[in-house]
């Protein structure tokens, strides 16, 4: 049985950490197939929206495998290309979403930090209980979670260890939606097809800009805008958005 899922719909590429008996904890075949992946769509512009999820109802990753670590999988969980998971230091060009389809906690909290927009389901719970085991989140939840949520609450859930649920997190904006469970992928692929109904070039474009010039003073944002701009507007995609519109269609996207 494979520990990770793929499935294409359109160009929508859905990522299913398969191991509900450990609570989709990352162990070394998790990291390495997220790795290859992720390696495999960066590269295939036939894919223009990934959505990362977990199998079963209880978790959407519980982190790390502690009992995998022990023994001896330390290399590949941490060490894969692009981090933690495959995913916790990457620069991924197209959009990702989390559905999140219970517990993301330590680990698994930084995998859904990692994506750009988050689903989740009403019953999950988020948070880096790290210190608790004289650990600290080392997969990037330090430094994305005062990013994506007021710096003190960020704080508060690193120093006391303690969770927020789905509710708190939406109203803090660390994620996008929350529906009943047996919505999530439906609402998740809903998300990621309006996206898809975009020109990808100018997406890519627009996270890429959006994440660059976000932390940084207005004239070096204007720099990375301004640089962007040639290849979007210079596209071929750029063409067909205005003759679809006068011809009352749908765009024929060729991500060039």
């Amino acid at each position: 049985m494979s520990e990770l899922l793929r499935e294409r719909r359109g160009h929508i590429e859905i990522l299913t950490i398969n191991r509900p008996e450990a609570r989709n904890a990352v162990n070394g075949a998790v990291s390495r197939g997220f790795s290859a992946a992720f390696d495999d769509l960066e590269g295939d512009d036939d894919c223009w929206v990934v959505i990362v999820t977990g199998a079963g109802d209880k978790a959407f990753s519980a982190g790390m495998d502690l009992k995998a670590f022990a023994a001896g999988e330390a290399g590949d969980i941490m060490g894969a290309s692009g981090g933690f998971g495959g995913i916790a230091q990457r620069d991924f060009s197209k959009p990702l979403i989390a559905a999140v389809n219970g517990s993301a906690l330590a680990g698994g909290c930084e995998i859904m930090l990692s994506c750009d927009l988050v689903v989740a389901v009403e019953g999950a719970k988020f948070g880096i209980p790290e210190v608790k085991r004289g650990l600290m989140a080392g997969a990037g939840g330090l430094i994305r979670l005062p990013k994506r949520i007021p710096p003190a609450i960020a704080l508060e859930l690193a120093l006391t260890g303690e969770p927020i649920d789905a509710q708190r997190a939406l109203a803090l904006g660390l994620i996008n939606r929350v529906v009943p469970a047996d919505k999530l992928m439906d609402e998740a692929l809903a998300l990621a097809g309006t996206i898809a109904e975009n020109a990808p070039l100018a997406v890519r474009a627009s996270k890429r800009v959006m994440k660059l010039a976000g932390e940084l003073p207005d004239a070096e944002g204007w720099a990375i805008n301004n640089a962007a701009m040639p290849e979007v507007f210079g596209s071929a995609d750029a063409m067909e958005g205005p003759i679809a519109f006068a011809e009352k269609r749908k765009p024929n996207w060729s991500g060039k």
